[in-house]
């Protein structure tokens, strides 16, 4: 196998063009190759300036975990940050785990920022939203947010070899002088979910317009953690 380490968006797009298969932190993808063959070319894009930013409203699909830190809002540093051991961190990308992984640990901190995501094509650079990104899996260039006013995240300890654990993370938003805006995600399983509702007088009002979305199926321990995760984001947020 060749590996291809393409130090601009051109010649990554040529790699591309040319059947290179993307790498990611290979954390995923090698014991599948080893069980099913090798590609005869990979492709890399840790020399490519574009997909290793770290910022306040950006992140590169090509950095490694263990430097997601607290330039990126909470929500999405503390996602970053509870990910495997210090091992995967130090190996695994963001977008090999958003585009390449089924557990996709830091979407629900993404969706709670209503993050765009900008990615690679053969023909070309455009931007997508989440949704297109978990679907179609395309090749993950970057994140841009706004940054919100506050965010939250937790993650529930999971069994052993069991499922993956509950995660809830949220975000308040606001426009200037406009209303405020929270947008949450929970991660049931294998299974995510992203919802919004207004933020009114009090927390009761927002949890109440979440009911009436789809998160009113989840079970009732996963709703607690909502609500509590809830509670304490706009209870940060008034102070703001």
């Amino acid at each position: 196998m060749q590996l291809r380490l393409p130090a601009s968006i051109s010649e990554a797009q040529r790699c591309l063009a040319e059947g290179a298969v993307p790498i990611g932190g290979a954390t995923l993808v090698w014991a599948a190759w080893q069980r099913d063959g090798f590609p005869e070319q990979a492709l890399s894009l840790r020399n490519v300036p574009e997909a290793n930013v770290v910022g306040a409203e950006e992140l590169g699909g090509a950095v490694l975990l263990h430097r997601v830190d607290a330039t990126v809002p909470e929500v999405l540093h503390r996602a970053a940050s509870g990910i495997g051991t210090g091992a995967v961190r130090r190996t695994a990308t963001v977008g090999g785990n958003i585009v390449g992984s089924t557990l996709r640990c830091l979407l629900p901190a993404a969706l709670a920022l209503d993050a765009r995501a900008t990615v690679l094509e053969p023909d070309g650079v455009r931007d997508t939203d989440l949704t297109e990104l978990v679907a179609k899996r395309p090749l993950l260039l970057g994140l841009r947010w706004r940054t919100p006013l506050v965010s939250g995240y937790r993650k529930v300890e999971g069994e052993a070899g069991g499922p993956p654990p509950l995660v809830v993370a949220a975000a308040v938003h606001t426009d200037g002088d406009g209303p405020r805006l929270l947008r949450v995600a929970v991660r049931d399983g294998y299974e995510v979910f992203g919802e919004s509702a207004p933020v009114g007088t009090d927390a009761d009002q927002v949890l109440h317009a979440l009911e009436q979305t789809d998160l009113a199926a989840l079970p009732a321990p996963a709703r607690e953690q909502l609500r509590e995760q809830v509670t304490d984001v706009l209870a940060r947020s008034a102070e703001a």
